[in-house]
């Protein structure tokens, strides 16, 4: 897969191309359907599937201060495109400049004069151009005037999955996948839910920096993640997960990890703490990844260091019952 940051660098002989367009935060089932729609409409016309996002997230320039908690790192969305079969990824820097362009400013500048595009795959509710005015049935119209085709794909709506056992309400039955509704499960600690509408566990991304040393002086050393900034972080508890060093080829392990402030000992700083089950290894430096896979508990205080290491044990356990090897 080409990936291209910015206009400047499409090719000089670059031809028509079927364009899809998106932040695509998550990468989730919903963009995915669409995606894999502009990929096989692609391929059909024999064209390249390119797809269209921006970084930083719109939402930040238009209104500093609201950036949402990040689902994928730009380097994940990446490798999910590709996975997926896409041809080319190419990010636009959002800018104010950008963000200011008329919906009609927006189509002839980017998608006509220099993406040259043959047919533009959206869902149903995609907006664009300034102040967000420009809607599918607006773009048909240009695509009609500029000579493109628009294929405007319904949202994908999935049965609300049970929570503890627990069907929801008949009027509460159904979701539509969106990057608010995983940021919502994440946000609740329902990584299993997550994980549904993604299509894969949810995927925390960061540098192992040094802790404080108390994992280790109650036998379970642990590897302290610092993510990027914006990260999409579960909320507080204890979770199953496969840890990945990113920077190896090597295995994804196990790992009970950690979210919170360690209240047995009075913490005040939020951290991701891993356990890494089975191996005597200092990650430190490392670029590493952490797949939520279950929720065990929520964050506890216990009332001595013993009762913290007796639950500690149980952790672990269940870990170790619950994260399979992966595929």
């Amino acid at each position: 897969m080409q990936r291209w940051r910015g206009l400047e660098q499409l090719p000089g002989s670059w031809g028509r191309c079927v364009v899809t367009i998106g932040v695509f935060d998550g990468v989730h089932r919903g963009h995915q359907t669409l995606i894999n729609r502009a990929v096989e409409i692609a391929r059909r016309q024999g064209l390249p599937s390119v797809v269209l996002t921006f970084d930083p997230h719109p939402a930040e320039v238009v209104r500093p201060g609201s950036h949402p908690a990040q689902l994928t790192t730009l380097r994940r969305k990446a490798e999910l495109l590709e996975q997926l079969g896409v041809d080319v990824l190419c990010v636009l820097p959002f800018t104010l400049e950008l963000s200011r362009l008329s919906a009609d400013e927006f189509v002839h500048e980017i998608l006509v004069e220099h993406l040259h595009v043959d047919t533009v795959v959206v869902g149903e509710n995609f907006r664009f151009g300034a102040g967000a005015k420009g809607n599918v049935e607006l773009l048909r119209r240009l695509g009609q005037r500029f000579g493109f085709v628009v294929e405007g794909a319904e949202l994908v709506h999935a049965p609300l999955p049970a929570r503890d056992g627990v069907a929801a309400p008949a009027a509460e039955a159904m979701i539509t996948y969106s990057s608010t509704y995983v940021r919502s499960c994440i946000d609740a600690g329902d990584v299993a839910a997550a994980a549904v509408a993604l299509g894969r566990p949810h995927r925390v991304e960061g540098i192992v920096v040094r802790g404080d040393g108390r994992g280790h002086e109650l036998g379970y050393p642990t590897a302290n993640l610092s993510p990027p900034r914006h990260s999409a972080i579960p909320s507080d508890g204890v979770y199953a997960c496969r840890f990945l060093p990113l920077a190896e080829d090597r295995a994804a392990l196990t790992a009970a990890v950690s979210v919170g402030t360690n209240p047995t000992f009075s913490g005040r700083e939020r951290r991701v703490e891993a356990y890494v089950l089975d191996v005597d290894a200092d990650f430190y430096g490392q670029h590493v990844a952490l797949d939520f896979i279950a929720r065990l508990r929520d964050q506890e205080r216990f009332d001595s260091p013993d009762a913290l290491i007796e639950r500690m044990d149980d952790d672990v356990r269940r870990t170790r019952e619950l994260v399979s090897p992966p595929e």
